[in-house]
């Protein structure tokens, strides 16, 4: 079906429909764009994961087990897998989405040319209809003075008091308005003529040439868009072969792991002699006993073993330094990939302490709120235009406004999503901290908080000799069994994470159940150390003797500070 036949009186709903075809293929232009983007980003955070875990120091100081080497074929592999999805997503950039937005534009430049055309045409044939219609009035105008000439002649002719030169001007008057009349209707009879051959050559020649060129457009438009719904799966199908491979490297690297042989490897790097000649003696020579009791100090009788260390007995700790090392080396054999992986922040910054967790929420809604406003003026903006020019078409054209119109509105409900959304996960915070104010209330109330202390609200008292007694109250010596407190102990033990410095420690005056991600479960009267003060949104940060770390609450604990060394503190 042409549409220069079918569709000869549908001008304006053809202009709609074109316009309607390159805003579709805009908008899956945008799909492929957002599309190639995702695979970018996947490709750069597989990147980063390789480049986290891959060893950083030289091969020969990396253990040689089969299942370290496998992992590190592995992660290759996954370098390679990372690099096919961005060829993947270079050729979307290159083959669909640039070719895309070009062919967009020389369609909307087409489209604009044929318009005009039109719209050329359709203001000829209104002009031959207004030529046309004004020689019709004019010929009716000289038709009515022609019969009022004659009317006049008529009458004068019949008058016998009228006078000859009246009644000779009266038919003189008659025979020019009866001449201009005849006039009219030929110029009217040419008009007409000639209006009726402009129409016959707009419905029959112009308008169909011209649909026919926007149906020939709209036709390349909609092989076009297949074309590039085949290329863009083209660009996922050319890689799926060296994607196969690097999945089947990573199931050989698999295969090649061998516990036997690590087994060996251990032996060997422990003993520092070869795993045959090891085992070999082991089965070739029996076993002598051993008297290990022929140096052992007694005490009272001699069948009482003193469990006193070598050290406490000559009178002289161990040496500590040694044993740190010791367990640095250790620690960092056996984590192979350098520093302990952090934990990665959360959209919704659960991993922070319900205060400042508060803080962000809140700052992350006043800045979507912003963007909410703006979106809502540009909207209004583009609704005052869009009036203007239905007032004044002259000026433009309403419905090009309406694809910015639909943005507009869809980035503002995308919006008041992410505004909801956070505004669900700040009043949980907000109940949370609701509730735990609840239970510090009661916990003060049960144990009976005297004033001039700490209060679980996190109020001080401003009596000095109360601070200077406090305390000596609550210090107590170190029970048995348990090591000595030394605050510089446990930092050598956490180097290879680079902790923060203990400045102090404290007593857990109540106990705190640490449900919260990031915070810090702790028992009654448990000591921790300080390694960060309170910034004002009532937590401190502290650390545990087994190394956790977390926040606590300020008004939970007894804080004794370091100051000037490490004898001198200030307690709080």
């Amino acid at each position: 079906m042409s549409w220069g036949t079918e569709l000869w009186d549908q001008f304006e709903n053809l202009d709609k429909h074109t316009q309607w075809g390159i805003d579709f293929l805009e908008r899956y232009a945008k799909f492929v764009k957002e599309r190639l983007d995702i695979e970018q980003n996947y490709a750069k955070q597989l990147r980063n994961l390789v480049k986290k875990y891959c060893p950083k120091r030289s091969k020969d100081e990396e253990p040689r087990f089969t299942s370290c080497l496998s992992f590190y074929s592995i992660l290759n592999e996954l370098n390679d897998y990372a690099g096919q999805r961005e060829v993947v997503a270079e050729d979307m950039a290159h083959k669909v989405y640039g070719e895309l937005m070009r062919y967009s534009q020389d369609l909307k430049a087409e489209r604009k040319h044929h318009l005009q055309e039109g719209r050329k045409a359709q203001q000829y044939l209104d002009h031959c209809w207004k030529q046309m219609d004004n020689s019709k009035r004019k010929f009716e105008r000289e038709c009515k003075e022609a019969e009022k000439s004659q009317v006049t002649y008529e009458r004068l002719d019949n008058d016998i008091n009228a006078t000859k030169s009246e009644v000779e001007k009266a038919k003189a008057q008659f025979y020019l308005r009866t001449h201009m009349a005849d006039e009219s209707k030929n110029e009217y009879a040419a008009q007409l003529q000639n209006f009726n051959a402009e129409q016959w050559k707009h419905f029959n020649n112009s308008i169909p040439h011209i649909f026919k060129n926007l149906q020939d457009m709209d036709q390349r438009r909609t092989i076009k868009l297949g074309e590039t719904y085949r290329s863009f799966a083209e660009a996922e199908r050319r890689v799926i072969p060296i994607i196969s491979k690097c999945l089947e490297g990573m199931v050989s690297a698999a295969k090649a792991v061998d516990e036997r042989r690590v087994c060996d490897q251990v032996c060997f790097s422990l003993s520092g002699i070869s795993p045959l000649f090891f085992f070999g003696c082991l089965s070739s020579q029996d076993s002598s006993i051993v008297d290990f009791s022929q140096n052992l100090s007694r005490t009272g009788s001699d069948g009482t073993i003193s469990n006193t260390p070598k050290g406490d007995r000559d009178g002289a700790p161990a040496p500590r330094s040694d044993q740190k090392h010791q367990m640095s080396r250790t620690k960092n054999k056996l984590w192979l990939f350098g520093k302990k992986p952090k934990a990665p922040s959360l959209e919704d910054f659960s991993h922070l302490p319900p205060e400042q967790r508060r803080k962000r929420l809140q700052q992350r809604i006043d800045e979507l709120n912003k963007e909410l406003q703006k979106e809502m003026d540009q909207r209004d903006a583009l609704n005052k235009m869009k009036d203007v020019y239905e007032k004044n078409p002259q000026m433009g054209d309403p419905s090009s406004l309406q694809p910015k119109i639909s943005e507009t509105i869809c980035n503002m409900e995308k919006l008041r999503s992410e505004i909801h959304k956070n505004e669900t996960w700040l009043s949980e915070v907000e109940g949370k901290q609701s509730s735990r104010g609840d239970r510090r209330h009661s916990a003060d109330n049960h144990h009976h908080t005297p004033q001039g202390r700490e209060s679980p609200e996190g109020s001080y008292t401003d009596d000095t000799s109360q601070e200077h007694h406090t305390p000596q109250h609550r210090s107590s010596p170190p029970k048995p069994g348990h090591p000595n407190l030394d605050p510089h102990e446990f930092d050598d033990e956490f180097d290879d994470d680079d902790p923060l410095p203990v400045i102090g420690h404290c007593k857990a005056l109540y106990s705190f159940d640490g449900q919260n991600e990031g915070t810090l479960v702790m028992a009654e009267n448990e000591v921790l150390y300080i390694i960060e003060e309170d910034k004002g949104d009532g937590w401190t940060r502290a650390r545990k003797q087994s190394g956790e770390e977390g926040y606590v609450p300020t008004s939970y604990v007894e804080i004794t500070m370091e100051k000037h060394g490490k004898g001198a503190v200030t307690y709080i």
